[in-house]
Order: C-alpha cells, then structure tokens, then sequence
C-alpha cells in the first residue's frame, strides 16, 4: 500500500478535484497524436523576433541567475513604463506602478487571490477565458455570468443591473477578447465604469493581447476616467514577442493595488527568470516599425485564412484582435454541437480546432468554431482544406 491509498477521494480541493482536462490540452495532443493541422492552441508556429530571443540568451551567460527581485528587474519594470508611454499614452511610476509575473495567467491568479475573500461576488463575461472561474472560486468568490452573443459580443444595461449587488467586489474582462476577439467599445467601458463607481467594485483587465488590435488603436481600461483608479492591467510579453512558452507578464496599476497583488506574487512565484526579464526589456525599446510589421503579418495571415473559408462557404465572426478567428456554425449551414463538430474534425479529418462552447461555463452551446492563424501558410492551406471537404460533404 503506498502513502497515496490512504488518501480519501475528498481530501482534494473540490474546486480542482472535478475540473475536466482542458480542451486545448485534449486537442493539442490529439492533433500531435494523429499529425493534424492544429489551428486549435493559440501558440505561433515559428518563434517570434529572433534578437529578443538573443539578447536573453546573453543575459543568460552574462548577468546574474539567481533570484531577481521580486517585483522584477528594475530595467524590465522601466522598460515596461516606456513602452506603455509611446505605445498609449500611460504615465507611470516604474516603481511603484508596476509589476512582473510568471506570466500573464500567474498575474490573474495573483490579482485575484488579492482581491477576492470568501463570499465576494465577481462578475465575468462568458465566453469566457477558462482560467477566471476556477480562480474565483478557490478565492472563496461567487461568479455572476454575464452571457455576451454573437456576432458583436455587446453587454447591456440591463445585463450590468442583473449582475451587480452591494456584494460586487471585482469584475474580470478581456479586451481583445479570447475567444470572441471582440474589443471593448469607450461606450461599454463607460457603462461598466459607472456600475463600479456605484457598487463601489473594482477592475482585472487582461490585455495581453493588446499588440493584436487590428484596424484600430488598442482601448485600455486605464484610459477610462472612472476605471483608471479602480482597475488592474495585465499585458504578456509572450505574446507581444509572439514567444508564449516563455511566460512574462506585466501588471499595471496604482500603487495600493500593485501593492496588494504584490503581496499574492510573492507566495506564488516570487520571481521570474531573470534572463527572460533581460530579453523582454531589450525587445520592449525596439523601434515601432518592428511591432508594425509583426501586426501586418498576422493580419496578413488573418486575411487569408478567412479568404480560403469565405470561398469555401463558412461565415466568419469579424475579427477585431488576437490570433484567432471564428466561425458561425449555424450561419455557416452547420446543425449540431460545435463541441461535437470539433471533435469530428480532428478524429477524422486530420484538423484540431477549438469550439466556444469550452469558454462557456453555464454549459450552452454556443455554436462558434474558433480557429488560430498564427501558424505557417501551410498548416493554414491545410486546415482550410479540411473544412471546405468536410463543408462539401456534409
């Protein structure tokens, strides 16, 4: 008998305990398993702007390896200040206004973890990332679910009221949104600003896909009046740098709110390879053309895949931000479960997607089909081709 029979099946934290394996590990593996064209996980195929990738390689072998400071390297907390100044107009404290994660979800974690106590209510917008809700509820927190719907992924008054109470402590959102790719119109964050002045409630904005805004300029919460002093911003180098594996993120707030998620960070991570904090703040100082050219080509590889699945029939969600790209199933002439309609494709026709109904946590089917351009004109080729045979012979 091993230490591990005498474990009860209740000692795990339920919360954790009944969680499913996450579809994006599933499809990744069964693509892997079966070589499939993955248009599913929202990682690059090519690893992105090789001199980051050198300048961190230097650091490695050049600069110190041992613990950094658990705030983050003084340069990469300057670095980050300076690139939120000429990227959007921010004005920041680079001491006091910002901090460095392992990553962008270990800063949602965090901020959560600091902001949330047992019986707070805590309101998100579904689709929604798959991260937020199994953290509200290890915080001890309450998820009230905004449903946002297709094609434009708008909220409302009435769905604000329906939502916010007295108990309202922290409201979670993402702009560009994964996975609807939709962005926060001024208007919407207008309204959202006036319920938490009046409940008092603050903001977690995840924005880690800010460098992926397509045909405008990115909206932050921190450019809103009423939220700038009650929200929380999250960026992701990995994604700016389109490097996902290696799991920098930055958290821009006041002092009393940094303070706070600092002290959550501290117990979780501590610090972050300090390396990766060398290559991120040389790649955050690179002239803008650099960030210009990677943004039109994603939008490059955007505009083509959703060119091969127009001429194949499907109807395409618009596309305003991130990697992604959707498919309206039913507008498409597509019957049944989307999950279902995913699963077919990658058990028999050789093409590893990601339905929304995963992001959905009231457990509807939302009939949308998300797919990630991110990838090379060939897995692109590859995956369009599966769906146009499967869409002809259906």
């Amino acid at each position: 008998m091993s230490a591990f029979d005498l474990i009860p099946e209740f000692a795990m934290n339920p919360v954790f305990a009944d969680l499913p394996v996450s579809i994006f590990e599933i499809m990744s593996l069964e693509a892997k398993a079966r070589g499939a064209a993955n248009l599913g996980q929202g990682f690059p195929e090519v690893d992105g702007f090789p001199d980051v990738r050198e300048a961190a390689a230097r650091a490695l072998m050049e600069q110190s390896n041992q613990y950094a400071p658990m705030r983050g390297l003084p340069v990469l907390r300057q670095a980050v200040a300076d690139f939120y100044q000429r990227q959007q107009g921010l004005t920041l404290d680079p001491d006091t206004q910002v901090l460095i994660t392992s990553g962008a979800t270990e800063a949602i974690c965090a901020a959560i973890l600091a902001m949330v106590t047992p019986g707070d209510e805590v309101v998100v917008f579904e689709p929604v990332y798959d991260a937020y809700v199994p953290l509200i509820k290890r915080a001890g927190g309450i998820p009230r679910i905004v449903q946002l719907n297709p094609p434009h992924w708008q909220f409302s008054d009435d769905d604000l009221k329906a939502v916010f109470s007295d108990r309202t402590k922290l409201v979670l959102i993402t702009t560009p949104n994964n996975p609807t790719t939709h962005c926060f119109t001024s208007e919407q964050l207008a309204l959202l600003a006036d319920y938490c002045e009046r409940f008092d409630a603050y903001v977690m904005s995840d924005e880690v896909w800010e460098q992926v805004v397509f045909d405008r300029a990115h909206l932050s919460v921190l450019h809103v009046p009423g939220l700038a002093k009650r929200s929380i911003k999250i960026g992701s180098a990995g994604k700016i740098f389109s490097l996902t594996g290696w799991k920098i993120g930055f958290v821009v707030a006041e002092r009393a709110l940094i303070d706070q998620v600092a002290s959550a960070h501290q117990f979780i991570t501590f610090a972050t390879p300090p390396a990766l904090q060398h290559g991120v703040a040389y790649g955050l100082a690179l002239p803008q053309d650099r960030f210009d050219a990677a943004l039109a080509e994603l939008k490059h590889q955007r505009d083509y895949l959703g060119g091969l699945l127009t001429a194949a029939g499907f109807h395409l969600l618009p596309a305003e931000g991130t990697y992604f790209l959707n498919i309206d199933l039913r507008a498409s002439g597509i019957a049944g479960s989307g999950l279902d309609y995913a699963f077919d494709l990658i058990r028999n026709h050789g093409l590893a997607t990601i339905p929304l109904q995963a992001f959905c946590e009231s457990g509807r089917d939302l009939p949308v089909l998300r797919l990630c351009f991110a990838k090379s004109r060939e897995t692109l080729t590859r995956g369009a081709h599966a769906l146009a045979t499967v869409k002809i012979n259906s």
